[in-house]
């Protein structure tokens, strides 16, 4: 009760899309708007004076939960720019190839393909069975791509397709073993279920807090490991004498102080929930709806439902139906958000993300829902 009476959502309709972005708590949200108020009244002074040096303390509840050094944590705006940061911030020369895999986030992808359209680089894209067989299948998909000339493998955590966790603490020992600069993908993972630094060992790290974390829209944190700041380039141009600064990838402008401090108050709310708490609870509400849907002919998942593979995001397929027309019913019909993954030539279906404002209610609703419009069909 406690959890869904944290949020101020919309209870006329089903969000089962917070994998594109969860609404804000409560908590958040009111701590977002009182230093928005608080900036207004004179930015010079209450924005830039006051405010902006709070920001240490978010900084300091982020690596702390991460299990890192502060030192080693920048606030930006989403995984996207983290990642960036990482992608375009690490030296490359003409034919230096980098291994991503087919499900990495389309624009994690683009960015590659622009780097391989202006500098001559390569990309080479993984794909891997839908669900896999084990997680060391992953990774050996990974090593067969090596070649002496792999400079960077990206991957994400958690694909954002199907809700598979990667065996990225295997990536990464793969690459340092050969000199190859490995990027996370922490979109859906973060916040999401528990996890620490070292359980990836990973060098880079790139994360939403307005997914799991459920923090205001337009916050993200980036890790670097503190002996890589140095070489690795910031999007914007930092000032002078922060070459080993972390802060240096923070440096775009002028920008608001608000998001970046109500992050403190959606932390302290995560926090309060617990995230093993909150990590199973997801599973709960995933494996509620996807259990019960494959009892119906012609309806599967392509979510497993191994430990630590999956935990709140699932991938539903109805044989017969494209994944649009489903959302659409889904929508008109009944008024559930949903999102449709289309990969090509591989798989593709609806994706369900619920979170932890969601009811039980609402998941069995979503179930009548399938059933009715599957029904229709026959």
């Amino acid at each position: 009760m406690e959890a869904r009476n944290a949020f101020t959502v919309d209870r006329t309709i089903i969000n089962l899309n917070n994998g594109g972005c969860s609404p804000p708590s409560r908590y958040a949200s009111e701590a977002m708007a009182r230093y928005l108020s608080m900036s207004d009244m004179a930015p010079v002074s209450y924005m830039w004076r006051q405010l902006d040096p709070k920001v240490e303390t978010v900084r300091q509840m982020l690596a702390e939960d991460f299990g890192c050094d502060p030192e080693e944590v920048a606030i930006t705006r989403n995984a996207s720019e983290s990642l960036e940061i990482c992608q375009y911030g690490i030296d490359l020369e003409r034919g230096d190839e980098i291994i991503t895999t087919t499900q990495d986030y389309p624009r994690m992808i683009n960015t590659w393909k622009q780097r391989e359209a202006r500098e001559g680089i390569v990309l080479k894209q993984v794909k891997f069975q839908v669900p896999p067989p084990s997680l060391d299948y992953i990774t050996e998909q990974i090593e067969r791509a090596i070649t002496p000339r792999t400079r960077i493998i990206l991957v994400c955590h958690v694909t954002n397709r199907t809700g598979q966790v990667l065996p990225v603490k295997d990536i990464c020992e793969l690459g340092r073993k050969r000199g190859i600069e490995v990027i996370i993908d922490g979109s859906h993972s973060y916040a999401h279920f528990p996890f620490k630094r070292d359980d990836l060992d990973c060098d880079y790290f790139g994360t939403s807090l307005h997914k799991w974390l459920m923090a205001p829209i337009g916050t993200g944190f980036l890790y670097v490991k503190k002996e890589k700041i140095r070489n690795l380039w910031p999007l914007m141009t930092g000032n002078p004498g922060q070459e080993n600064d972390i802060r240096k990838f923070e440096e775009i402008g002028t920008h608001p102080a608000a998001n970046r401090l109500a992050i403190a108050e959606a932390m302290t709310f995560h926090q309060s929930l617990g995230v093993d708490r909150k990590g199973a609870r997801l599973r709960y509400l995933r494996e509620r709806w996807s259990r019960r849907l494959e009892q119906i002919k012609g309806v599967g998942t392509l979510t497993p439902y191994e430990e630590g593979q999956a935990w709140g995001i699932g991938l539903l397929t109805v044989e017969g139906m494209e994944p649009n027309e489903l959302i659409g019913k889904l929508w008109n019909n009944h008024r559930i958000l949903t999102t449709g993954i289309i990969q090509e030539d591989e798989f593709q279906g609806v994706r369900v993300s619920p979170n932890i404002y969601t009811t039980l209610r609402e998941i069995d609703f979503f179930c009548d829902a399938v059933e009715s419009i599957v029904k229709q069909r026959a």
